[in-house]
């Protein structure tokens, strides 16, 4: 199932600037941005740049940024889950990943990242799709914000709850291999039985085991 990617654009206010929150960008615009050197917490800026092009190209993928001028300060990714997660093994055309959120220490208190998932769900094909999010501690920018694992995750669960994501159990090992990592997921208006019924399955593979 592969939507149309309609376009979206909004304008927040962080100290004093006008930064615009747009997308999905497609990959030539994309390409042709300046990244933001703070963006660095999954691989160098520019390694992250040249991976999310890739993302942006892919038919199902997602890219919301927030920029000044060409300049990306911020962004949020989504696409199918990584063939290699548990959670592509049903092969669900409408099950897409949150895979990433990510906004420079120089526009981080402004409210950002609740403006990038904002503009991505105003989309009414994201009603069609169960959206997930895998929260691990060790992609957390601690050291940065001054929080530690418990304060993080109360924010990431403000920032994704803002759009309806909530909290679901799972007995995945990684998520399960630290008390602060979570899964969290957003099962939209017109989501298939049969597809909520094979997200469950996934999301619990070991219950009869003891």
């Amino acid at each position: 199932m592969i939507h149309t990617k309609r376009f979206f654009s909004k304008e927040v206010e962080v100290d004093g600037r006008t930064l615009i929150v747009e997308g999905p960008v497609d990959p030539q615009k994309f390409a042709a941005m300046t990244f933001d050197e703070g963006l660095k917490a999954f691989r160098i800026p520019e390694q992250q740049h040249l991976a999310l092009i890739e993302i942006a190209a892919l038919p199902e993928g997602r890219i919301i940024v927030c920029r000044e001028d060409n300049h990306v300060l911020a962004y949020v990714t989504f696409l199918h889950p990584d063939p290699l997660e548990r959670w592509s093994q049903a092969k669900l055309e409408d099950l897409l990943e949150l895979g990433a959120i990510e906004v420079s220490h120089k526009v981080r208190a402004g409210g950002v990242a609740k403006k990038m998932l904002e503009v991505a769900f105003m989309d009414d094909a994201m009603e069609d799709y169960i959206v997930i999010t895998t929260e691990y501690y060790w992609h957390w920018d601690l050291k940065g914000t001054g929080l530690d694992v418990w304060g993080y995750r109360k924010v990431m669960e403000k920032v994704m709850g803002s759009v309806g994501m909530i909290w679901m159990a799972t007995d995945d090992p990684e998520i399960c291999s630290h008390p602060a990592n979570c899964l969290m997921a957003r099962v939209g208006k017109r989501v298939p039985n049969q597809s909520i019924m094979a997200f469950d399955e996934m999301r619990f593979q070991n219950r009869y085991l003891f």
